[in-house]
């Protein structure tokens, strides 16, 4: 039996028909494996769609296509969170080659990089209310490894938030 999906964006909805029936749901809900729920922030589960994102996100490539070098983005823990967490990122000439997640950064490869900074600050960042580069600058985050290099490629960090808000995100 063939399957047609269609996807809605501009009301929400997803549509799954497969004749005779159809069925209808909001994004949050599932359809038969088919739903797009949210993804708590941070976690494994985030990295993955995160990666995947990044790896589909054509402006990412173009801005990074001459990056090399992993990099760690670092979770403080803070009144909103109350553990440290790791996102390990293999970043290699626009695209991502690896992502693992961790609360142990020992556990993760070492990086090149590292951009860490308190919880809400990575809410505020994920939600587009914090520029990475004016992070760096404001002292709202915190940069190991070469500025120099980092700010030839700003536009490829700005993609790379963009990209977060392309993941459902639950905090």
């Amino acid at each position: 039996m063939t399957e047609a999906i269609r996807i809605v964006t501009a009301t929400s909805i997803i549509y799954k028909t497969t004749p005779p029936r159809v069925t209808a749901t909001l994004f949050d809900e599932p359809v038969d494996g088919y739903g797009f729920g949210m993804v708590k922030f941070p976690s494994e589960e985030w990295v993955r769609e995160y990666m995947e994102k990044l790896n589909s996100n054509a402006s990412y490539a173009d801005a990074g296509k001459n990056w090399e070098g992993a990099m760690v983005f670092g979770i403080q823990k803070d009144a909103t969170f109350d553990k440290d967490a790791f996102i390990y990122l293999d970043l290699y000439h626009g695209k991502c080659r690896d992502a693992k997640f961790s609360f142990t950064e020992s556990d993760l490869p070492v990086p090149e990089y590292k951009y860490s900074g308190p919880y809400a600050n990575w809410r505020r960042l994920i939600n587009k209310e914090i520029d990475p580069i004016q992070g760096l600058l404001t002292g709202k985050f915190k940069l190991q490894g070469s500025m120099m290099k980092v700010m030839r490629f700003t536009k490829a960090a700005k993609e790379m938030v963009n990209t977060t808000a392309m993941v459902q995100t639950e905090f």
